[in-house]
């Protein structure tokens, strides 16, 4: 029979229902459990086979289970519950961010990101810097944050992943079904959709807007695929980091530059502009842009109004990993451009380049250039990112770099399983959902039994091998795998073997297979007949990235050995569903990257809340939540130059730390069966960590600490028709134009220390001669810089002492002096340095200006 066409039947939801599609098109549902069991009782098993998408949900679902539910007394009392605070939380004025900082409702913060994981129903993400854009959304919403989102639509989102018989990774594209999706045009004032556009070589290319809401928060989505675009043009955002060097460019201009046109078109006036990572670099120029071009103000002004509003936040934990362009390519892409700003090809340049590179334009160098606070997303990833981009600020001590650190977290309501979500109402505070961030609520963790804390863990390890084992045979018979062969997954996994999860991006540096390092070893560990060990991996390689491949397929061949099979277990296609069920279920969770390349890290945040325990490298934020009592660290920080020798130490202390405490640990069990110090430890990881490391704590810290000084600077910068931000531009160039006269003349009448000896406790004055020249030295700071003399006659653990102005010698000529005393005996090194002072610099580091001492 011949298809002559298609009739589709949308169910008519009963009046009385009619809020179910109001919340099916805010992903509030996602992180409140209340409300997707409203859907989900309607008729599980649709619920299911849909993919848990409310909004598909309800335009397939049988018209009769709908009006079913109408005559079922308690679903529609637990229905107007889920309405009422749905309603409640859209409504309330009373939030985190009105009660601390009541006179900056009307300011905006504009967070720009390629990638948002809000949800597995919206896969246009593709790991961990997705989930942490979504989380930062979620928890702006629940903080009542004035906040707006902007990022693409990919249309056929990151790739699905399979597996093949023979374990090598295949990608698969698909066009999502945006008629399907919790997604809707943005539309204008008149109800018409909205569209901007953005210049590329030969051509304007158009996209609409889409909008999502996230509770409170609205993020806005760009999309070529119009029909006012070209095939190639339309084809554009379709895919996440997919393509070559010209897609990625033509995505982050639209990302950077189509992102502040989207805003424009929308109304939305923002004050604070935070790019996370550097793909939206672009965005600083089309702001100066449209100030150089609306306004009519000089480059300089305009790139101070715009580094004074801009914040970035960097991901980036090694040099290769910064998105870069050929020069050529920036010509092309920008040759009108730089007119525009009114400056010359060299120096809009030279806003992207890195000393000694200059073949590249690097797009985390314009993201440093053009904003105003920055930081990594670790304590330990703040001082790599020092260390990395050091050379843009030359001359600066590394401990000096203008980068800071704001530790990622996770959006706790998010990947909190509901059966644990049941033991904190129980034991905790009954408003402990509104105070994440309070560490005192976690205090009472201690009050939960035992024995019911370890039985709902058991109950969800339980429910996670039934889903693995579901998902193993759906991968082997879409492999063509033998019936024997697809019987036999029943009896893989074990409910009472300790489990160690592994599930992430398998990158290369995070060593998805260090743990067969030595096989033998682990062998004997998986098979011990009186305590077992199983393992659990997950994860996708990037379609170009032949190494990760291999480490899948490595991974894949052990898993079907002897002795490893039904022990070792490889899921394909990770997504957030799988995320949240390996995260809520595991025993132990295995994070081993190659020290210091992982930023930061989320996953092991996402375990602790749930009871499991996290087994992990010193790296990202791992360094500051172990406390030695919350779980396990593997090996130490001890730097290693020969990735050989880093791997046999840290495989070994994975083998030592399995064989002589967890695996002890876990078995150990009482005369009812409860492993209570397995469980101690479970308790104190859920203490110690889930406030630190709620995306809660972690808004709450850039909104303190980045957005409302930068509201509050703006404020000032655009006083009097931008009047401070002329007088601080005319000002740092009247310092640029005669830094060069700057010298540092060390004593050499006074107090020469170069050999001097003193007393611990003592006292000692130190004089140095600067000649500023025609600078006043109210511009400046003179300070001296010592500290323990270590290796290569260098001094480690510098302090810094700000001098004291004693007389103008001559013309341009000054003495200083400083009193230092040393508390402790050793052999110490000193020297002076100048930096310019300015109170309205946001960082006395910023203009990268400073002078040493002449030697």
């Amino acid at each position: 029979m011949y298809l002559l066409g298609k009739i589709k039947v949308t169910a008519v939801i009963p009046q009385k229902l009619n809020r179910l599609n109001d919340i099916a098109y805010n992903l509030w549902w996602s992180w409140n459990s209340d409300a997707i069991d409203l859907y989900r009782e309607i008729d599980l098993a649709l619920w299911e086979k849909l993919n848990k998408n409310p909004v598909r949900f309800l335009q397939e679902v049988s018209q009769k289970k709908l009006e079913q539910k109408l005559n079922d007394s308690d679903y529609m009392q637990r229905y107007e519950e889920v309405v009422a605070s749905f309603d409640r939380y859209m409504s309330e004025k009373n939030t985190w961010f009105n009660k601390n900082y009541p006179d900056k409702k009307d300011d905006m913060i504009a967070y720009f990101s390629a990638e948002y994981g809000l949800n597995e129903v919206l896969p246009i993400y593709s790991g961990g810097l997705g989930v942490l854009s979504g989380d930062h959304c979620k928890s702006a919403s629940d903080l009542g944050i004035p906040f707006t989102a902007i990022g693409l639509f990919y249309k056929q989102g990151y790739f699905s992943q399979r597996i093949n018989y023979d374990g090598w990774q295949e990608t698969n594209f698909t066009d999502l079904n945006v008629s399907q999706l919790p997604i809707t045009p943005a539309l204008g004032k008149n109800g018409e959709k909205i569209f901007i556009n953005v210049e590329l070589p030969g051509r304007v290319v158009f996209a609409q807007i889409w909008q999502v809401k996230v509770g409170r928060v609205s993020i806005y989505f760009m999309d070529t695929d119009v029909e006012q675009n070209n095939a190639s043009d339309r084809w554009l955002t379709s895919r996440l980091y997919g393509g070559d060097q010209e897609t990625r460019i033509q995505q982050e201009i639209f990302l950077g530059i189509g992102g502040i046109r989207t805003l424009e078109a929308l109304g939305i006036k923002a004050t604070v502009y935070h790019m996370n990572e550097g793909h939206s670099s672009f965005m600083g120029l089309e702001l100066m842009r449209k100030l150089i071009q609306e306004s009519k103000i000089p480059f300089r002004q305009a790139k101070e109004i715009v580094s004074s509003s801009s914040i970035f936040t960097t991901h980036t934990p090694v040099p290769a990993g910064n998105d870069v362009f050929p020069i050529q390519m920036i010509d092309k892409y920008f040759s009108n451009f730089w007119g525009l700003l009114g400056i010359s090809r060299h120096e809009f340049l030279d806003l992207g380049l890195r000393v000694g590179e200059h073949q590249n334009f690097n797009m985390t160098v314009l993201a440093l250039n053009l904003s105003g606070r920055k930081n990594g997303v670790s304590e330990l990833h703040g001082a790599v990112s020092r260390n990395i981009f050091n050379n843009v600020w030359p001359g600066l001590p590394e401990e000096d770099v203008p980068i800071t650190h704001i530790t990622n977290g996770i959006h706790t309501l998010t990947w909190l399983s509901p059966s644990i979500k049941h033991i904190f109402d129980k034991y905790l505070d009954a408003d402990w959902k509104e105070r994440l961030y309070d560490r005192s609520v976690w205090d009472k963790v201690d009050n939960i039994p035992s024995d019911e804390l370890w039985k709902t863990h058991s109950v969800l390890k339980t429910k996670m091998i039934g889903y693995i084992r579901s998902k193993l045979k759906e991968q082997k018979i879409a492999n063509g795998e033998s019936a024997e062969s697809i019987k036999e997954v029943d009896s893989v996994l074990d409910s009472n073997a300790l489990t160690i999860g592994f599930a992430r991006r398998f990158a290369t540096y995070k060593r998805a297979n260090l743990i067969f390092r030595d096989v033998a070893r682990i062998l004997k560990m998986l098979n011990n007949p009186e305590m077992p060990v199983q393992i659990i991996f997950a994860g996708k390689a990037h379609p170009a990235d032949r190494p990760a491949h291999e480490i899948i397929k490595n991974i894949n061949d052990i898993a079907k050995q002897e002795g490893f099979k039904g022990k070792v277990i490889l899921l394909e296609n990770y997504n957030m569903t799988l995320a949240r069920i390996m995260v809520q279920g595991v025993d132990i969770w295995l994070n081993n990257p190659r020290r210091p390349l992982e930023a930061s890290g989320t996953s092991g945040q996402k375990v602790c809340i749930n009871g499991a325990i996290n087994f992990s490298i010193l790296d990202g934020w791992w360094c500051e939540g172990y406390n030695g009592k919350n779980g396990w660290a593997i090996g130490d920080d001890t730097y290693y130059d020969n990735e050989y020798n880093q791997d046999n130490a840290d495989s070994e202390s994975i083998y030592s730390i399995l064989e002589n405490q967890i695996i002890p640990t876990y078995y150990h069990r009482d005369e009812n069966g409860i492993p209570v110090k397995w469980v101690d430890v479970m308790k104190e990881s859920i203490k110690s960590l889930t406030a630190q490391y709620s995306t809660h704590r972690m808004v709450q810290e850039y909104n303190n600490r980045f957005y409302i000084p930068t509201m509050e600077r703006v404020s000032k910068i655009t006083a009097n028709k931008f009047s401070f931000a002329k007088e601080l531009a005319d000002w740092k160039a009247n310092i640029e134009k005669n830094w060069s006269q700057v010298q540092i003349i060390s004593d050499k009448t006074m107090n020469q220390l170069k050999e001097q000896k003193t007393k611990s406790g003592d006292t000692i004055k130190i004089n140095t001669s600067v000649y500023l020249g025609s600078i006043d030295p109210e511009m400046v700071k003179v300070e001296i810089y010592y500290g323990a003399i270590g290796r290569n006659n260098m001094i480690e653990s510098a302090e810094v002492i700000e001098m004291k102005l004693d007389e103008k010698l001559e013309y341009g000529l000054y003495r200083y002096s400083s009193d230092i005393t040393f508390t402790d005996g050793g052999e110490y090194g000193y020297t002076f340095r100048v930096t310019p002072y300015h109170p309205d610099l946001i960082n006395k580091f910023e203009m990268g200006l400073v002078r040493w001492v002449l030697q």
